[in-house]
This record gives structure tokens, sequence and C-alpha cells, in this order.
């Protein structure tokens, strides 16, 4: 959806100082490719996911044996050490891609505080989402390298302090399909007869394939308490609920959108969310500060705005008024939330019709309007 046509797009740019050369970039950059039509069939909250029903297992497992020993049995990865090179052995190969179970020759994963490590269901708008926390930061970083980089010991940035992992192969749930087949037809499930119901099961996603973040409570953003003037316990606990916010909104997105980029509007978004349910306002100061933009125009080199490029490479001059934009942008969001109040119920559906230039426009509020957000403000 567009709010507004591309030669007033190309207008605002304009305005804010852009070259010919530098309005394309950004407009090639500010395109939205959330598809406001899928709205149209769907109702909110949604309905949890299928491999919900398989987390809440583990989850009363993890009651009674703890949460690191009831996944360790449940998630293959669990079972390999984070190793250089791991991934491309066959026993790691055989157990992931065909989840074959043979014997590791070495020790599985190892976790310093397996105790501290906590799994937990967290509603959201679009349905309950398993949360994987602890607060012991290397511990964060071996879950990340298990689940995100099939054990490999990649390097995890300082700033990262949580991960959304999408499309994750839960051998687990296949196991428990084929338990089933089997109950269901004595008859016809042998070793032979398997190979053809498993490619059947294959384009069934959601009877194997999972969504859940693996979360820890250090500073958000790496900006430290003493930057935020709060004290250390209550910064912790505050980018805890950001951090948490922040990527239930990027399921959101990627459940109802099929997306979930590294892009600055998704980034806004989630942000927005994280912050109005950390502290019951929006404050673009923090959202800025996160970024990288608190002395702007000065920006601070390492800033998670650079991160945000989707691949695509901004001119100097161009990345820029990215911030110029950005900025006017949550100054421009923030006005128009303590407009209508803080006990509004905000939800991140009512920015998916808009592109960042919609939001530095005197008309922002318009647009969220037109957007759905009359439904929601």
């Amino acid at each position: 959806m567009i709010a507004i046509g591309k030669k007033i797009y190309s207008d605002i740019l304009a305005d804010f100082g852009a070259t010919e050369p530098e309005i394309l970039e950004l407009l090639a950059y500010n395109n939205n490719f959330f598809d406001r039509e899928l709205l149209e069939s769907v109702s909110f909250p949604l309905a949890d996911e299928p491999f919900i029903e398989a987390w809440e297992m583990y989850g009363r497992e993890a009651q009674e044996k703890g949460t690191f020993a009831v996944l360790r049995d449940r998630l293959v990865q669990f079972r390999f050490p984070i190793q250089s090179g791991i991934s491309r052995t066959e026993s790691y190969r055989s157990a992931t891609l065909r989840g074959k179970w043979v014997e590791v020759p070495q020790a599985g994963l190892t976790l310093a505080c397996p105790e501290k490590l906590e799994l937990y269901l967290h509603q959201t708008l679009a349905g309950k989402i398993p949360i994987l926390f602890t607060r012991h930061r290397p511990d964060f970083v071996t879950l990340v390298q298990a689940l995100a980089h099939h054990n490999e010991p990649g390097e995890i940035p300082a700033s990262m302090g949580a991960c959304l992992i999408k499309g994750y192969n839960n051998w687990d749930r296949i196991q428990f399909y084929r338990n089933k087949w089997q109950e269901e037809n004595p008859l016809q499930c042998s070793e032979k007869d398997w190979p053809e119901e498993f490619r059947k099961l294959i384009p069934r996603k959601e009877l194997y394939q999972d969504t859940f973040i693996i979360l820890s409570d250090g500073d958000y953003s790496g900006i430290t308490a003493e930057e935020m003037k709060l004290t250390w316990e209550k910064w912790r606990e505050m980018s805890l609920v950001i951090r948490r916010e922040h990527e239930a909104t990027h399921y959101f997105t990627l459940r109802v959108f099929g997306l979930a980029r590294n892009h600055i509007l998704d980034e806004l978004i989630a942000d927005f969310m994280g912050i109005i349910a950390a502290t019951g306002s929006y404050r673009s100061h923090w959202f800025l500060r996160f970024l990288g933009l608190e002395d702007y125009p000065a920006y601070r080199e390492g800033g998670r705005l650079e991160n945000y490029l989707c691949h695509t490479k901004l001119s100097q001059g161009a990345f820029k008024i990215l911030q110029r934009l950005v900025k006017s942008a949550a100054e421009n969001l923030e006005q128009i939330y303590h407009q209508y109040g803080e006990g509004i119920d905000w939800q991140p559906v009512v920015f998916t019709g808009l592109t960042m230039i919609d939001l530095v426009s005197k008309d922002a509020e318009k647009f969220l309007r037109n957007s759905g957000a009359s439904n929601y403000l």
C-alpha cells in the first residue's frame, strides 16, 4: 500500500535535501512489502500455530526435569557440541537433515548455567510463541550458535540479545507424526513404507516446522544503564521487555505477512511496541539512541541503523537523508502517540500500510487511520 504517490514522495525527499540520485535510492528503499490484502481474511488474536502443542508439552516436562534436560532429549542440535566444522560431519547431517538418531562421538551441547535456562510461552497478537530465556550471556551465545548457526562457533554480536528462530525443522514432532501414523496404519507402516509417507509430510510444514525466540536480558542495543540514566536493575528488566516485544512483533509480521526483514520500517514498528510495553509510553529519543542517532546530526558508528539496509547499499548522502527521515518519523510518531493519550491499545498492524516517508508527512495521522488504525485508536 502507498499512502501518497511517488511524486509526492520525491518532493518530500527533496525537501529533506536529497539530490535526484539519492531520491531514486531512497524511493527504492522506501518500498513497503506488507500485503494488506492478507488482513481481510484474519481476525486477531490469531489462533496458536500447531507447534505450540509440542512446546506446551516441553514446558510441562521442564517443570519436573528442567528445561535443559528436556530440550536435550527433544531438539537434535542439543546432542552436538559447538565445534568448528561439525555441521559438515556425517553424524550431524544425518541427525539434522534426515532425523537419524545415531550415536554422537562427542559430548552434547553444554551450558555453563543450565539451571538458568527457562522455557515459557508468550501471548502475542499472532498467537503464543515459545521463548527460551537465559540470564547468562555465554549460554545465550551457545544457544544461538546451536539453533541458528548449525552448532558452528560463529561470532554473535555483543549488541544482539535475542534471536527469532523460524522454519525450524523439529524432528521430535516428525517422530510424533510417525508414531501416530504407525498406530493408524498397523499393516502398512514398515521401514519401506515410511519414505513414501514422509514425502507426503514434507509439503505440510505446519506439522514439523517451528518458530521460537531465544532471549537474554542484557542491555538493549548495547546501551548501558548509565547512558539511559537508569539503575542497572531497572534497565535490565526494561531491556528484557523491549527485546521480548520487539521479537514478538517480528513474529507477528512473519506469521501474518510472511515477512520479518532487517529494514528500518520493521525496526521502528518493533521498537515502538517494545518501548511502549516497557514504559507505558513511546519515547522517540530512546529509539534514536538505540539506532545510534542520539546526537543527530552526528551518527554513532556501529549504531543499529546501518544493520537495516536490507542488503541495499545506500550512498553516503542517501544514508544521511535516511538518518534525518528516521529522526523526523520517530518524533512525529511520538507527537501522534501523545495526542491520543497513553491508554490506547496500539498494535503493529496499524503501521503495515505505511512507509517511513508517510510517517514524516504532515498527514501521518490520517494515513495511520486510513491504514486500519481506526480499528485500534
